[in-house]
């Protein structure tokens, strides 16, 4: 059969190979669909009622479902939730000649990812199909750099030694099993992260995404778009709509980690999005809907920034449904060494050398070390011991100056010591700087800019290379 031209829409990445269903009772529409889709380089199935479409769900992979909303005398919004019962992560887009702003909300609330009116255009499908695209392709993106992350960062040991971490994982792996939302409250580097991912590992989610975004990283609108999506032209350099990180953590886990450096303007978006599972694209007024369990994180004291104003009372009541407070390393000596072997022998199999053992010396400096910068800190000694190490043991020095004088001389400048102002803010500086990831983040902790910051730190270079 001669195809009409005007139904040609270009192939692309995004659309090649996509699996489509079609379910439409009247035969013209199942036709013009399939071959608009064909055209795109879909594999198209079409059912005329919901038996032949459930069976053609159940015996086949699938991407995308085209559902007519009238399906002879059956209603195709009872077949909605029938579909992502048996596939929840499939992309549903909703078809009708009877459209209004009713069925179309209530259709979204159900799981549908878009609404399509009836007469539709060749561009129309092009669209959705291109829609669906990006979601596969960020819920991709996102597994592969999970994968990518495993092979390059070692992951803390889930395993411990330690009565109060004990304590923490027992909680934790209780509440695993729930949707409820987690808080994981403690120091930089004590492995929030790593417990979330533990978390979802052993949730009923595991096989659906786990997606984290960073919220200090982005502006407000930027994260605002990074988390919920936006609608083209919702700001300059918005050319398309884009999903965001909640609908690709459909079905899966949310991580937010630092959430308490959450804006306020967001922090309503975030809380209705937790109380009823909805949100609308940046931009757009259709409500949206997503099954995403939230797990956040975060260092500030969000008590003492409810007081101030800066924090919702409501929305940490709602994100700390079970809240736990990883304890310090220097809280859980148990654990040091366990650690400093664990990452011993990810670099060692990562940089395919020996793998050499602890000195007597090094253990006894590791532990007696305060670790300020808790298993993040730790992880960045052991790879430097690694990376400058040519013997069958490491010992002190070839961990950092701070690391290697372990407990010292007892003379650690303290808060109402016998110190001088500017041991004590020497001292503070170090202990920020060490257990942050950037210079940018030490900073902002500290109330300067990351410039001066930089000064100070090539000014105490300098000042030791001359006393060398």
């Amino acid at each position: 059969m001669e195809r009409d031209p005007q139904l040609a829409i270009s192939r692309g990445a995004d659309t090649q190979g996509m699996r489509v269903l079609v379910v439409d009772d009247e035969q013209n529409i199942r036709t013009t669909l399939t071959m608009t889709l064909e055209s795109a380089g879909a594999r198209v199935s079409s059912a005329r009622n919901s038996e032949e479409a459930l069976a053609i769900l159940r015996r086949n992979p699938l991407d995308l479902v085209f559902l007519d909303l009238r399906l002879g005398e059956e209603n195709g919004l009872e077949l909605l939730p029938r579909i992502l019962s048996e596939r929840p992560e499939l992309s549903v887009v909703v078809i009708t000649a009877y459209a209004t702003f009713d069925t179309a909300v209530e259709a979204v609330k159900l799981g549908a990812q878009d609404y399509l009116p009836k007469p539709f255009t060749p561009a129309q499908i092009r669209h959705v199909l291109e829609m669906v695209g990006q979601r596969r392709q960020l819920v991709s993106r996102t597994r592969e750099l999970e994968e990518r992350l495993s092979q390059v960062v070692p992951e803390a040991l889930l395993e411990t030694g330690s009565p109060i971490m004990k304590q923490v994982l027992e909680v934790v792996w209780r509440a695993a099993v729930s949707d409820a939302p987690v808080l994981l409250r403690g120091e930089s580097g004590t492995g929030k992260e790593v417990l979330a991912r533990g978390l979802h590992a052993r949730s009923r989610r595991a096989a659906r995404p786990f997606v984290a975004v960073n919220c200090p990283t982005l502006s407000e609108d930027l994260l605002a778009s990074e988390l919920f999506g936006h609608a083209r032209g919702a700001f300059t350099g918005a050319l398309k709509d884009k999903p965001g990180r909640v609908e690709a953590a459909e079905g899966g886990t949310l991580f937010l980690d630092e959430i308490g450096e959450i804006p306020g303007s967001l922090q309503a978006k975030l809380l209705r999005f937790l109380q009823g599972k909805e949100f609308e694209r940046v931009g757009e007024n259709l409500t949206r809907s997503a099954d995403v369990r939230v797990v956040a994180a975060t260092n500030r004291d969000l008590e003492s920034d409810i007081k101030a104003g800066r924090f919702r009372e409501d929305l940490y009541y709602r994100l700390s449904v079970v809240e736990v407070t990883l304890p310090a390393l220097r809280k859980r000596p148990e654990d040091i060494l366990p650690l400093a072997r664990h990452f011993i022998d990810f670099f060692a199999r990562g940089s395919r050398q020996g793998q050499p053992r602890l000195s007597e010396e090094a253990q006894r400096n590791l532990l007696s070390y305060p670790w300020p910068g808790n298993i993040r800190e730790l992880r960045n000694a052991v790879e430097r011991a690694m990376v400058l190490s040519t013997a069958d043991a490491l010992e002190p020095g070839d961990f950092p100056d701070r690391v290697a004088a372990g407990a010292g001389d007892g003379i650690t400048p303290q808060l109402g010591g016998n110190f001088s102002l500017e041991q004590v803010e020497e001292e503070h500086i170090r202990r920020v700087t060490a257990r942050t990831a950037t210079l940018q983040e030490a900073a902002h902790i500290l109330g300067v800019d990351a410039s001066t910051l930089w000064r100070r730190r090539k000014r105490k270079v300098q000042e030791q290379e001359k006393t060398d």
